[in-house]
């Protein structure tokens, strides 16, 4: 009787480390793992760390399905400062003096976005305009016309208060911009704001405390990534499907 080997369809959940792209854990993964076809289930910015699924060989047939679902995330916002990414490594656009706030008035621009509620698409994402990735357009200096997407925010959480910076958690729908969540909360506190730093925590019934760290990745062998691959009948049974 043989020994089943290790599956080369499914799902890996990667802990993304700051600085890299969500396609530079991509081409780690393939490299390791010798196999070209390797997707990922929604963006995360360079800034940004954690939960990153990524799709193995047939689990790319279900990457739609899992890019579909909820995600929650936990971020820093500094106010005071807007920038031209809405996060920490663009340019300062406008710099303003940050008002004595109180948690009450805090939460109120909180509550100003929670349930639905549209939201405008940034310049600097991967969103397309004509087959084009809106950030290489905006590296051109061009700014195009976005239509404006509706999203939802189940859920918040304010963690920690120490002006100018804002400790909090989020938990909201596909296709929500954080980095614009941030900065929409600042213009309603009158003073800008921009995201500091960012990490996902959960994307649908996926965890971070189940994912792999990308040196992990680099320092493991094939077989020791191959152990780590959620088949296609696991991740059906994690979605309840």
């Amino acid at each position: 009787m043989t020994s089943l080997s290790p599956t080369l369809d499914g799902v890996l959940l990667v802990d993304k480390a700051e600085g890299m792209t969500s396609h530079d854990v991509v081409a780690l993964v393939r490299r390791k793992l010798e196999i070209k076809k390797v997707g990922h289930c929604g963006t995360l910015d360079p800034i940004a760390t954690g939960l990153l699924l990524l799709t193995i060989g047939r689990g790319t047939k279900v990457q739609d399905l899992l890019m579909s679902e909820d995600k929650e995330y936990a971020g820093t916002l500094t106010l005071g400062i807007t920038t031209s990414t809405q996060d920490r490594q663009g340019k300062i656009v406008n710099q303003r003096e940050v008002p004595p706030l109180d948690e009450p008035a805090i939460r109120g621009a909180f509550e100003k976005f929670r349930g639905d509620f549209y939201q405008m698409p940034p310049m600097v994402s991967a969103k397309k305009h004509a087959g084009v990735p809106l950030y290489k357009l905006a590296r051109q200096g061009r700014v195009v016309e976005r239509e404006p997407r509706l999203v939802h925010v189940y859920r918040y959480g304010i963690n920690c208060i120490a002006l100018p910076e804002i400790d909090f958690n989020v938990v909201c729908s596909k296709g929500f911009y954080v980095r614009t969540y941030v900065h929409d909360i600042g213009e309603e506190l009158g003073c800008g704001a921009h995201l500091k730093s960012l990490r996902r925590l959960k994307s649908g019934r996926f965890d971070i405390d189940q994912a792999i760290g990308v040196l992990q990745i680099k320092d493991a062998s094939r077989e020791e990534i191959l152990s780590r691959i959620l088949s296609l009948p696991e991740v059906s049974r994690m979605r309840g499907a």
